[in-house]
């Protein structure tokens, strides 16, 4: 018999290997009967006024012959017993049903071509190889290592390499981030996804952990392994390619254009380039592909000690060894402005880093390790910007909107790449500056008021949105609290129409997908758009196999 728990707790200092006995007693069964117990959730319960404690889903097997009934009488508040639940399969695309399809046939006289090599990218690109698929993976920024050392040049020296920094490059902008696998969508596919990453060396807690997260310097390894994986199956990929044209006919894709010289033919592209490619963007509007205009949010980075948020979270517990570095999200309605201010990307135990894009803007964003050990907190704090809001007309509006921001932010910082920074309390009180003390921000930071940095409504809807932060985190408002400008980067403002069948409404071969096209907004989102792409493709080419039609010229 087999039975789902869910609700099931252990208080702080409490070890796992104490589940079997709680889940007998619970039961009441004798601690034989349980014959075996699979942690498939794990998240933490701080509310402040009680101590935090361990919430369990547990999948429990009971040893042959044991039967077991409800009872009443061991019912407890809070946690439910269910006998034999299943989790549902979703929709989509059963790879089961697609067969493996074999090289050297006339489908593959123009190999499909998977172009940006973060998660939707990649796990595109797996995908098809796992069918026997020989894609190409185009990325047009470094491998990881050479990027690393790109990325540290900036960080240091203020030295910009446009094609390879902490946007572009293996892994996308994933692979300098905190590391997030949280998604609110629901797909079986998610288990799948944290599957291949743990076995290309991410930590197996990710499988369990209701905020899972791999950090920067796992996040690295993991890439490279996946990298070597697609290798492996016969995937071919290349670094220092961007995508620079591409070659129409007749309403298809017949080719593409590599570094502005080398023409790749190919019938079946998945676009997984990130929200930063602009040029892709204008290239694609300039080839007449649908694009669409698309909501996003701008604002700020704010940043407090580790440990004043741990105090707040955790009340008089902050500092358990158990408890890991507490985390926030919080969400104001801003109603006199007809919007809302809401954290985003919140990395505990982290730092803010640069990582502008193109020469004279400052663009920020947050990173931590998988220990999560320095001694800063931060997330981004922004808000929403309406499409009335932009001063242009066309898709392409809201990429010259946050670019003019992040202009201004690097000239307020000094035209150096530092970034422009501010005491919470002093943006709230519009007074003189007083000295930024520690920041853990990379290139650096310079004093500067933030509001000049920033449209006017979105000034208004932090301010406005700092103040119920107070009151739903009381203490969150102080003087140890820097905010860094500018935070643009929190999704496309750009979508790229697709249809049911995946592919451009217009352009026959193009896949759409991931971050920058507009249909995800995390690793984890994107990692599941790349497989639906990969899906969809797979089906073209099934069908294209079964009904083989001339190539295009």
């Amino acid at each position: 018999m087999v039975l789902k728990i869910n609700g099931l707790t252990l208080a702080l200092g409490e070890r796992e290997d104490l589940l079997p006995v709680r889940v007998a007693s619970l039961l009441g069964l004798p601690d034989g009967a349980i014959a075996d117990i699979r942690v498939i959730r794990r998240s933490i319960d701080a509310r402040r006024t009680r101590p935090p404690r361990f919430v369990y889903l547990l999948v429990v097997r009971l040893a042959d012959g044991v039967d077991w009934r409800p009872a009443p009488e061991r019912e407890t508040a809070g946690i439910s017993v269910t006998e034999g639940a299943q989790y549902p399969k979703g929709k989509g695309t059963d790879l089961k049903s697609v067969p493996r399809l074999q090289g050297g046939s006339a489908v593959f006289e123009r190999r499909p071509v998977v172009a940006g090599c973060g998660p939707a990218g990649l796990f595109a690109a797996l995908t098809l190889a796992e069918k026997g698929v020989p894609v190409l993976l185009l990325e047009r920024g470094r491998a990881v290592q050479e990027r690393l050392a790109d990325v540290r040049a900036f960080w240091e020296r203020g030295i910009l390499n446009p094609e390879s920094h902490v946007h572009f490059g293996e892994g996308g902008a994933g692979t300098f981030s905190d590391g997030k696998l949280t998604s609110r969508v629901k797909n079986p596919c998610t288990s799948r996804v944290k599957r291949v990453r743990v076995e290309m060396g991410a930590p197996a807690d990710i499988l369990v952990d209701a905020r899972p997260h791999i950090g920067t310097d796992r996040l690295r390894e993991v890439v490279v392994n996946l990298r070597k994986r697609l290798i492996g199956l016969g995937g071919e990929v290349r670094f220092g390619a961007r995508v620079t044209d591409f070659r129409i006919h007749r309403g298809g894709l017949v080719g593409i254009v590599v570094n502005d010289s080398e023409e790749i033919r190919t019938g079946h592209l998945i676009l997984a380039t990130g929200q930063s490619a602009a040029d892709t963007y204008r290239k694609l509007a300039e080839r007449g592909v649908a694009l669409a205009p698309k909501p996003f949010a701008i604002g700020l980075r704010v940043e407090h000690p580790q440990e004043l948020i741990n105090r707040i979270q955790y009340g008089r517990w902050a500092g358990h060894p158990d408890l890991p570095p507490a985390d926030y999200f919080l969400t104001a309605k801003v109603g006199a402005l007809n919007r809302s201010c809401y954290s985003f990307c919140m990395c505990p135990g982290g730092q803010v880093i640069g990582c502008s894009a193109e020469a004279g803007g400052v663009i920020t964003n947050g990173m931590s390790r998988l220990r999560r050990e320095n001694p800063c907190a931060n997330s981004a704090v922004v808000v929403n910007v309406q499409s009335e809001d932009l001063g242009g007309e066309g898709p392409l509006a809201g990429l010259a909107f946050r670019r003019h921001w992040e202009e201004r932010a690097f000239l307020a910082g000094g035209s150096d790449y530092c970034a422009p920074a501010e005491r919470l309390t002093d943006f709230l009180s519009g007074k003189n500056h007083s000295p930024i003390g520690r920041c853990s921000f990379l290139p650096g930071v310079r004093e500067a008021y933030l509001r000049d940095v920033l449209p006017p409504f979105v000034v208004e809807g932090l301010k406005r949105g700092f103040a119920e932060f107070e009151r739903k985190m009381p203490g969150f408002i102080t003087g140890e609290a820097i905010l860094i400008g500018v935070e643009t980067r929190t999704s496309s403002p750009v979508r790229i129409a697709r249809g049911e069948d995946g592919q451009s409404v217009n352009l026959t071969g193009l896949y759409p997908c991931g971050e920058g096209a507009g249909y995800a907004g995390g690793i984890i989102s994107s990692a599941l758009d790349g497989i639906r792409a990969a899906e969809r493709l797979l089906l073209s080419l099934t069908n294209s196999k079964k009904s083989p039609k001339s190539p295009p010229p």
